[in-house]
């Protein structure tokens, strides 16, 4: 009987039967044309998706953890070049999470002064480590060592300032020991001033202690104890930087806060005043003119100078001294950045905007000349930043005996590694891009 209706059919049945295989065919094409553009689309949607949320933010600081492997998005931060917009503000911007971390570990490096080697000392959080600046408006790529030591070759660079400057450059030897590890060829008496020389590129990188720029008589020890007020002269610059100046190819230099200290001022070797001098009979003179005096004296050292270096002014350092100063009990036990709820205090302000306004006045001087002559400015990204100081952990484990000990805090220089690092990334992209 089956066979019998199979085999009865006529030509409407035979056409409808047709027609239905006909039907079923072309909805299994379309059905797969659907499915592969589906499909299509749906790659080309996660090639160009943003990144909704970080994978180091569930991950507890410190972890030994990597973030997923994608091939759909194109990580360009750590490249050599990176499209910029000509207007890019590099002081401006915001911490972002880094699950990649420092580039050096506290171990790897053998020239981290004991007072800023955090981890050694017994910082018992690490979360500071895990954070890169990130411009407003551009990518700042990653500090490229080998890149930068090859750019380098048969140079010679030079950090002039006081423990700040000493503290950055000290960083910028960490992160090249990842390729190699320099030789120190000087140092004077107390260390101040140091020399390291790289033989494998013959690059030089010195550190001069200069905290004023200008000619000082300094009685102060190693302890920050003074035993007299400091003299300066605003009319002459200090000679261990300027008779040097020729032998170098670049230079970062640095002043400010020093002159908040008690000091005599001179010009042409007599008294003209004093800043913060009760009881002395002099004039006060004034820190913001000092300053602004001995700023003046450097610039117009470079712009008259036969030598042509490229020169980073680095602007003023904040301190984050918080229920008091350094002296009186001041702390800072913040364990992550700022996110905008803080301001300057008015003498960072005061010494940021001498800084400024001295630069401005140089625009039209500087193209004249051909002057290479940049402002670091390091100030805003530096104030968001209260967690990366050493703070009691400038000393070796500060509470081992006594937990409720009391300890003088350090809320002004930088742990190594930490945000400091990131300064040289500026640097980096400065004199190689800028």
């Amino acid at each position: 009987m089956v066979k019998q209706r199979r085999c009865d059919w006529n030509p409407w049945s035979l056409f409808k039967q047709n027609h239905l295989y006909v039907k079923f065919a072309v909805s299994i094409l379309l059905m797969g044309l659907a499915f592969r553009l589906f499909y299509s689309n749906n790659n080309n949607s996660i090639r160009v998706s943003p990144v909704s949320e970080s994978p180091f933010v569930e991950k507890t600081v410190g972890e030994n953890s990597t973030a997923p492997a994608s091939n759909s998005v194109d990580v360009q931060e750590n490249s050599d070049q990176i499209p910029q917009k000509e207007t890019c503000d590099l002081s401006t911007g915001d911490w972002i999470p880094d699950p990649s971390g420092p580039i050096y570990t506290n171990e790897s490096c053998r020239v981290i002064t004991a007072h800023q080697n955090c981890m050694k000392n017994g910082r018992p959080d690490s979360g500071y480590l895990y954070w890169r600046w990130k411009p407003q408006d551009c990518e700042l790529p990653r500090f490229n060592a080998e890149r930068f030591l090859d750019f380098m070759q048969n140079k010679s660079w030079a950090f002039v300032g006081d423990s700040i400057a000493r503290n950055h450059v000290q960083s910028l030897l960490c992160i090249l020991s990842k390729v190699e590890a320099a030789n120190e060829v000087y140092h004077d008496e107390d260390y101040r001033s140091r020399k390291w020389y790289f033989p494998s590129y013959n690059f030089s990188l010195s550190v001069i202690w200069s905290p004023f720029l200008v000619k000082a008589a300094i009685f102060e020890d190693m302890n920050g104890v003074s035993t007299a007020d400091v003299q300066l002269h605003l009319d002459e610059l200090d000679k261990k930087w300027t008779d040097q100046y020729k032998s170098f190819d670049y230079m970062v230099i640095s002043g400010g806060k020093w002159f908040l200290k008690t000091a005599i001022y001179y010009e042409n070797n007599t008294i003209a005043g004093c800043h913060y001098c009760p009881g002395k009979n002099l004039t006060e003179y004034g820190f913001e003119n000092a300053y602004r005096r001995a700023l003046k004296l450097a610039l117009n050292f470079f712009i008259t100078s036969n030598h042509r270096s490229v020169v980073l002014y680095r602007t003023t350092t904040p301190d984050h001294f918080e229920n008091g100063e350094w002296f009186n009990g001041g702390t800072c036990d913040r364990t992550v950045p700022f996110k905008g709820e803080t301001s300057l205090k008015d003498i960072d302000t005061t010494l940021r905007n001498i800084e400024l306004e001295e630069f401005k006045k140089l625009v039209t001087v500087r193209s004249e000349k051909r002057v290479n002559l940049k402002l670091l400015d390091t100030t805003l990204l530096s104030l968001l930043r209260p967690d990366g100081h050493p703070g009691p952990y400038r000393q070796f484990h500060p509470f081992s005996k006594d937990k409720n000990a009391k300890v003088q805090y350090d809320c002004l220089h930088w742990c190594l590694p930490g945000p400091i690092d990131s300064w040289n990334d500026l640097v980096m992209e400065m004199v190689m891009n800028g």
